[in-house]
């Protein structure tokens, strides 16, 4: 048996008991497995297994999607440590010898992924074995929710690698890969059984408040025209790999607008911080914890400006919360340190790795009244409490900029931890209160704002109200035409750092991805020394955009899987 598979199943058996695996607990796991699945409490005990799964891939410090989505757009470089490894740099520069050390970037990814899968299709083949008479309504949710969250993952695997092994029932078979379009085919039936047999109500705030970061058969629409628009564009075609048309990704997502029940934040917030002094926070800006939140006392923030998790303009998210530990408990956002400023924490941004700092091209692409520029990015000529620069500070900084790579003055702040005034992280307290992997900040994946820009890059008769409905919460003037250049270039101020943009790029044809993503160089720092960034578009080109597959995967396969072009 091979040994990828058997990491597999005993991932996907113990996502009801346990938080770890070992492939010495197969057995045990097995006798459980066996006895499960017998009641629609065990059914649904096995989804949340399943939405864990989903947490999983992000939270147990193996290189993220969201990250590598982030490193691979033209938004940020690589950063990190001006002593790590060049990892990252192999990624932004898709080029693997920036680090010839590195050929198992997504392995751990990989696993996760493919365990996460695999509580789904466990799910799925033993839900059956309950007697669901008279509950119909509730095996429908189940199986809709389970087929949404292996869609969600299927399509972050398949975007990133190509073509990859479609597994839909629980094996242990060594799977070759399978073409991209039969692993989109799946993806579209999924989500079009998943948006008929899912059937929560409307959004509402009582509703949100008990079932924040569940799938809803909007949630399954709205992913729905995103897998429309990525394949069609990226790979040519008219529909979604024989399953959807442009006519039904369309409705579906109209059908989101007008009876999802969802709406843009629009409301401004004024709020008082431990001197008396009020801060205005802007609607956009009300979106993002470390664009809303101002100081209560030295210990503590002030959170009214926020508008909160599970608002009004969430689709669909991913959960976290700070009762990660050391001891087996993963439901933390690792990745979130990722994106911290290197090694200090300056209110009310915390510490982190330093990665994802911000091309200086992109910070310019903002309209100097673009409302979403100031809660969106970091920039290092903001002041301090102490009156100094963060620029300043993290120059004084014993292991700042000394130990920055590709400082460019910028980083993100959508996703960013959080420090308190008196210069502690933000997490002290809750959970172990390690700045490593007790960030709890939910990933956004689908906000309401995507929506209004899908449907009127499907062609919507309302597709300029709906342009200009985001426009005006950013402060900028309406546009006279709803054409495509202007729905995607909205696309990238509204969702710069949430992991969009590269994806955005990359439908639009690998040529034009490429000579937006490339450089001939820019400026920057390394361990505060003069460095430059140079990305060339062959290199994108010739991977097609695609990251390598696992090399740790191709040997445990035996050869049957197959590396990438342009990768070793």
């Amino acid at each position: 048996m091979n040994k990828i598979n058997l990491y597999i199943l005993a991932c996907g058996i113990l996502s009801i008991s346990v938080a770890s695996c070992s492939l010495d607990v197969e057995p045990q796991t097995s006798i459980l497995d066996a006895s499960y699945y017998k009641t629609a409490a065990e059914a649904e005990t096995a989804l949340v297994g399943c939405y864990d799964g989903l947490q999983r891939t992000t939270s147990n410090g193996s290189l993220s999607f969201y990250v590598t989505s982030e490193v691979l757009a033209d938004e940020c470089f690589g950063g990190t440590g001006s002593s790590d490894g060049r990892g990252y740099q192999a990624l932004d520069r898709f080029d693997q010898s920036q680090s010839t050390s590195d050929n198992d970037l997504f392995n751990g990814t990989w696993k996760d992924y493919y365990a996460g899968i695999f509580r789904c299709n466990n799910l799925l083949k033993k839900i059956d074995n309950i007697n669901w008479t008279g509950n119909e309504t509730e095996y429908n949710s189940i199986v809709g929710q389970a087929k949404f969250l292996r869609a969600y993952m299927y399509f972050d695997l398949v975007r990133l690698l190509g073509n990859i092994p479609l597994i839909t029932v629980p094996t242990t078979d060594n799977v070759p890969q399978d073409s991209a379009v039969t692993v989109y085919r799946q993806i579209a039936k999924d989500l079009v059984d998943a948006s008929s047999k899912i059937t929560y109500p409307s959004w509402s705030a009582t509703w949100a408040a008990s079932n924040d970061g569940r799938a809803t058969q909007w949630a399954a629409k709205a992913l729905l025209a995103r897998v429309y628009l990525f394949y069609t564009g990226y790979y040519g075609k008219s529909d979604l790999a024989g399953v959807v048309t442009k006519s039904q990704a369309l409705a579906g997502v109209e059908d989101v607008i007008k009876n999802g029940g969802y709406s843009l934040i629009t409301s401004s917030a004024t709020v008082k911080d431990k001197n008396g002094a009020s801060h205005t926070i802007t609607p956009f800006a009300r979106l993002w914890p470390a664009s809303s939140v101002v100081s209560a006392t030295d210990s503590t923030l002030n959170w009214s400006g926020y508008a909160g998790r599970g608002n009004s303009e969430t689709v669909f998210a991913q959960k976290f919360n700070y009762t990660q530990d050391y001891n087996g408990n993963e439901d933390g956002n690792e990745w979130l340190v990722m994106m911290g400023i290197r090694n200090v924490s300056m209110y009310p941004y915390g510490r982190g790795w330093g990665c994802c700092t911000v091309n200086p091209e992109f910070v310019s692409s903002f309209s100097s009244s673009d409302q979403r520029k100031i809660p969106s990015i970091i920039d290092f000529s903001e002041t301090t409490l102490s009156g100094s620069t963060l620029a300043a500070t993290f120059k004084a900084a014993a292991n700042g900029l000394s130990n920055q790579r590709e400082y460019t003055g910028y980083t993100e702040k959508k996703y960013t931890p959080l420090s308190l005034p008196n210069g502690k992280d933000e997490v002290t307290g809750k959970g172990s209160g390690s700045f490593q992997i007790s960030q709890y900040q939910d990933f956004i994946s689908i906000r309401y704002a995507d929506v209004l820009l899908m449907a009127a890059e499907l062609g919507s008769s309302n597709a300029l109200t709906y342009l200009n409905d985001v426009r005006e919460r950013a402060g900028l003037p309406d546009a006279s035409s709803a054409s495509e250049e202007n729905i995607l270039n909205e696309r990238k101020c509204e969702f710069a750092f949430e992991g969009i943009r590269y994806w955005d790029l990359l439908r639009q044809g690998i040529n034009t991805a490429a000579q937006i993503i490339s450089t001939p160089g820019i400026s920057v720092l390394s361990g505060g020394n003069s460095d430059e960034v140079i990305i060339k578009s062959s290199n994108i080109i010739n991977t097609n955009g695609l990251m390598q597959i696992p090399n740790t995967q191709i040997t445990l396969s035996n050869g049957v899987l197959k590396q990438n072009t342009g990768w070793k």
